[in-house]
C-alpha cells in the first residue's frame, strides 16, 4: 500500500482525484492510502436528506457518492482515504468496514482512549463520562438471529469521535474515515451529524488528550495499512 500525506487540501479536488484514481486503476495498480486534512466543508452522502443540514452558513456543502448522511470536515481532523482493491485483498465490504473501525479503535488505544462500536451506527464512539475506561457498552453490536433487524442506535452517554463513509466501484474502495483530533466543533452543531439529531461529536482534545495532529495521522496511517492488508 502506497502511503501519501497530502497536507491540508480542499475536499472537492481530493474527491475528484479519488474518483480519477479509481476509474483509471487496473488489476496491477498498487493500493494507496491518502492521509490529509480538509478546509471546512460539509459533505452529503447518497442517503443524505437536506433537512439534516440545519444552518450551513459560510461553510460549503458538497454532494458526494459515498454512503451515509451529512458530516463535517475541517482543520484538526485526520482524514484517511484507503484506495483498496477488495477482490485482490480477499475480503468483503462488511469486513472492510470492520477493519477500518478496528484501526481507529487501536489508534485511540495508543492515546489511552477506549473507542466503541454502536449497533446499527457505523463509526467509533467514546463514553463521555469515562473515555479511558474499558467496560463494554450495552449498545455494542451483538449476535442476532437470522432475519432479526438491527436495533435502533442508542447514543446515550456517548460522543462520536470518528465518522466513516465509503464507496465501492468495481471492487475498489474510496472515501474513508475521519478522526477528530483537535477541532473547532461548532460546525457539527449546524447539522444532524450522520443524520442523527442531537448526536454529540467530540475530539481527542475535548476529553483531555492533547495529541499533535501529525502523531495521530501517523498512528492511524500505520494501523490502517496493517489492518487492511490481505
Amino acid at each position: 500500500m502506497e502511503l501519501r500525506h497530502l497536507g491540508r487540501v480542499h475536499y472537492a479536488a481530493t474527491y475528484a482525484a479519488m474518483q480519477r484514481f479509481t476509474a483509471e486503476r487496473t488489476a496491477a495498480s498498487p493500493d494507496a492510502l491518502w492521509i490529509c486534512e480538509h478546509e471546512p466543508v460539509f459533505t452529503q452522502g447518497l442517503a443524505g436528506k437536506d433537512d439534516h443540514i440545519l444552518m450551513p452558513g459560510d461553510i460549503p456543502v458538497v454532494a458526494t457518492n459515498r454512503g451515509g448522511q451529512v458530516t463535517y470536515h475541517g482543520p484538526g481532523q485526520v482524514v484517511a482515504y484507503p484506495l483498496v482493491d477488495l477482490q485482490r485483498a480477499g475480503y468483503y465490504v462488511k469486513e472492510y468496514v470492520y477493519r477500518i473501525e478496528e484501526a481507529v479503535i487501536r489508534t485511540l488505544m495508543h492515546f489511552g482512549v477506549t473507542g466503541h462500536r454502536v449497533a446499527g451506527a457505523p463509526g467509533i464512539y467514546v463514553r463521555l463520562e469515562d473515555p479511558f475506561g474499558h467496560a463494554m457498552l450495552a449498545q455494542r453490536p451483538q449476535l442476532r438471529r437470522a432475519g432479526e433487524a438491527l436495533p435502533e442506535p442508542d447514543f446515550t452517554g456517548l460522543g462520536k469521535i470518528a465518522a466513516l463513509g465509503i464507496k465501492v466501484s468495481r471492487h475498489c474502495t474510496y472515501h474513508g474515515v475521519a478522526l477528530n483530533v483537535a477541532m473547532d466543533l461548532e460546525p457539527f452543531g449546524r447539522i444532524n451529524p450522520c443524520g442523527y439529531a442531537g448526536l454529540r461529536t467530540i475530539d481527542l482534545s475535548t476529553i483531555g488528550v492533547h495529541a499533535p495532529w501529525d502523531e495521530a495521522a501517523a498512528v492511524l496511517g500505520q494501523q490502517l495499512a496493517m489492518r487492511l492488508s490481505p
